[in-house]
């Protein structure tokens, strides 16, 4: 007697109620794993990239946005801050590296940074074809601009003022690509880098005028140390801090009460920030865990009405020779075809899911968030699932060993 073939005619026998205990199941099975697929994903986005900064030096305003911007690029900056009185405090001998990030231009929403070579160096980022930027107007980009941007070696471009390629063009002076990154699924990937003179350069052309003469006498005379002679003092968005040791730490309040800077902590913004996303995150999965249930009710509700409506069925088994055993397996088989087909669905629609949304997330930001391999956490939810499909079978499976045989078959 085949008891896979037999458990699934029953079934397909009651397509309908088969259907809603696997959609439930399905429903559930999605929602758990496509959580656990984004929290993979983004958790080890936000610790790759934030991995060696302790500290990061902006302007005042809000320090989650402060770091959003200067380290994973995904937020406006906060403002731009004098370039003399950041190194002023990175001089201090608690900070091991401070890497310079001006920003305020794209190129086709792919942000321009000017920045140095240990901003490369702090993401093990590598050149592939080419050469790094040398001087004013160079570029390296990474692979994620020259794929979708259609950029190659020798390519010039004009960039748009401000973070959306919906900004005015600096149609005067133009970047030259001299080299392309070697991908490492970092924030490099998808940056357009060029030395911090650059940004200086293109800017400085671009605002020359009675407007930009108006503004540099301004600056030089709130100035009282001679620079008003100056045309006006170089300014950078932030800078990323490397410690030498834990008590750097100590540096960021000094910083916070006693400049006009801001000194903020990524590790402590990004947790509080996981903490907020985290009370969201742990309602849905408790949804999905209740849905999942459900489901196991619904496989006990269906073989229960089922193993009625077989009695009669079940008995003349029975009397042909089939074992009891035999029948409460083939009932604890209809319970776990139903939860392994609940499974194999919602692992493939939280995989449409997590592409849909990577898609959405590549055109606004560029993250590639595309990794469909099965997490370990995944097997887990299987034995959760065939545990309830399990029990939600053996259920009403136990009323085979109560059946009487010669009365069941009287009475039909």
């Amino acid at each position: 007697m085949n008891l896979f073939r037999i458990s699934w005619s029953n079934l397909t026998d009651k397509p309908l109620s088969s259907f809603l205990s696997g959609l439930l199941m399905t429903f559930g099975i999605t929602i758990i794993s496509l959580l656990l697929l984004l929290n993979k994903q983004l958790d080890d986005q936000f610790r790759r990239n934030i991995r060696g900064i302790d500290m990061v030096i902006g302007a005042k305003g809000s320090p989650l946005q402060l770091i959003l911007s200067s380290i994973y690029q995904v937020d406006a900056p906060v403002g731009n801050i004098p370039l003399e009185e950041a190194e002023r405090l990175t001089r201090n001998p608690m900070i091991k590296t401070a890497i310079p990030l001006a920003m305020g231009d794209n190129y086709r929403s792919f942000r321009i940074v000017g920045t140095n070579k240990k901003y490369l160096d702090h993401f093990g980022a590598t050149v592939a074809q080419g050469q790094l930027f040398k001087q004013d107007l160079e570029v390296v980009i990474g692979p994620r601009v020259a794929e979708v941007a259609g950029l190659k070696l020798g390519d010039t471009f004009a960039s748009s003022h401000g973070l959306d390629d919906e900004g005015e063009e600096h149609a005067d002076s133009k970047y030259k690509v001299v080299g392309i990154l070697n991908g490492t699924n970092t924030v490099t990937d998808q940056l357009i880098l060029t030395p911090v003179s650059s940004v200086w350069a293109i800017h400085g052309h671009h605002e020359a005028g009675e407007e930009h003469h108006d503004e540099d006498h301004h600056e030089g005379e709130a100035h009282e140390d001679g620079e008003a002679h100056e045309e006006e003092p170089r300014e950078i968005t932030s800078m990323l801090i490397k410690f030498r040791n834990p008590l750097g730490m100590m540096l960021a309040r000094g910083i916070n009460q006693n400049s006009k800077l801001q000194a903020a902590l990524p590790n402590i913004e990004v947790n509080r920030l996981f903490s907020l996303l985290g009370v969201g995150v742990e309602t849905l999965r408790g949804l999905a865990i209740v849905i999942m249930l459900i489901s196991g009710v619904s496989v006990f509700v269906s073989l229960y009405n089922s193993l009625k409506e077989r009695r009669y069925e079940m008995a003349l088994m029975l009397s042909m020779g089939a074992t009891r055993v035999q029948l409460f397996m083939m009932l604890l088989l209809e319970g776990l075809v139903l939860a392994l087909i609940g499974f194999g669905l919602g692992i493939l629609l939280s995989r449409v899911g997590l592409w849909l949304f990577s898609t959405s997330v590549s055109s606004e930001y560029h993250y590639n968030l595309a990794a469909f391999g099965i997490l370990p956490e995944e097997w887990t939810l299987l034995g959760v699932a065939l545990l309830i499909g399990l029990l939600a079978a053996a259920l009403p499976a136990l009323g085979v060993y109560r059946m009487n045989i010669s009365r069941t078959l009287a009475e039909e």
